[in-house]
């Protein structure tokens, strides 16, 4: 379909503004980073390191990445093994209710956060009587990271067939050597690429975290929604936010090469 000049510059027009909306936040968060005025007035009239000197020596933000960190890493573990289960047991069998069993393991990433943390902490409290814990705020997590890696295993699972697999066992590999040599190969770019996003997912999770966490559990979103009105700690948080901007890019540019060359089916 060829576009007339008109609709080119509308779209470009139209791009250029949701760029805009999106990247200028990011672009002010960046600079008052270096903002020396406490007061924050924009334009910056002087640009200092003061701020990440200070928050580099910050031991509540250490500790705040350190636990989330540890939950993204514990809740990304298991949305790859479970999502993966979930996504053969799907995509390779056929069974009654299959499609409804989809939908329940796809629903968690739809349901408003708010919903799916009382749900959870009504669960961890009240069913289980489990006491809120870095433990409860991972599983919480891994309800919705698994769907990530299912969504990615199933796709890829569905593009291959089930033809390799076949001729795979039929020269005599038991089911475990086939996938082990020839289905966990052509799976291991979306694996990798489902964890990244996983991670990602977990790492900035707020509202679930927030029903979920126990006393003195304290994750970086947390933190920073804690801190973000103490004027002695908004130069912190601006600092952190660069960095959270500078390190999301590589696991973003990683999911997207990772996913985008093992779509076409060759390896």
């Amino acid at each position: 379909m060829t576009l007339g000049r008109g609709a080119r510059a509308a779209l470009r027009a139209a791009v250029g503004l949701v760029l805009v909306v999106i990247y200028v936040p990011l672009l002010v968060v960046a600079i008052s980073s270096f903002n020396a005025d406490q007061t924050f007035g924009w334009p910056p009239t002087q640009l200092t390191f003061h701020w990440w000197k200070v928050a580099a020596t910050s031991q509540g933000a250490r500790d705040a990445i350190l636990t989330s960190l540890e939950v993204g890493l514990i809740a990304t573990a298991a949305a790859l093994v479970l999502g993966t289960l979930a996504a053969f047991a799907l995509v390779r069998y056929e069974f009654f209710g299959r499609d409804s069993i989809s939908l329940l393991i796809v629903l968690p990433i739809a349901l408003p956060g708010i919903v799916t943390g009382l749900a959870l902490n009504s669960a961890f409290t009240t069913m289980m009587g489990v006491s809120l814990s870095i433990w409860t705020v991972a599983v919480a997590h891994a309800t919705f990271c698994i769907v990530v890696v299912f969504n990615n295993v199933s796709a890829r699972l569905r593009q291959i067939g089930g033809n390799v697999e076949e001729a795979s066992m039929d020269l005599g590999a038991s089911r475990w050597t086939t996938f082990r040599w020839v289905t966990l190969p052509l799976l291991r770019f979306v694996l990798l690429a489902g964890a990244l996003l996983a991670f990602a997912l977990s790492f900035d999770e707020i509202v679930v975290t927030t029903f979920t966490a126990g006393q003195g559990v304290q994750t970086l979103p947390i933190w920073i929604f804690t801190n973000l009105f103490r004027p002695n700690q908004t130069p912190v948080i601006n600092v952190i936010g660069t960095v959270l901007i500078l390190a999301s890019l590589l696991p973003i540019y990683l999911s997207q090469k990772l996913v985008g060359g093992s779509s076409g089916g060759r390896l």
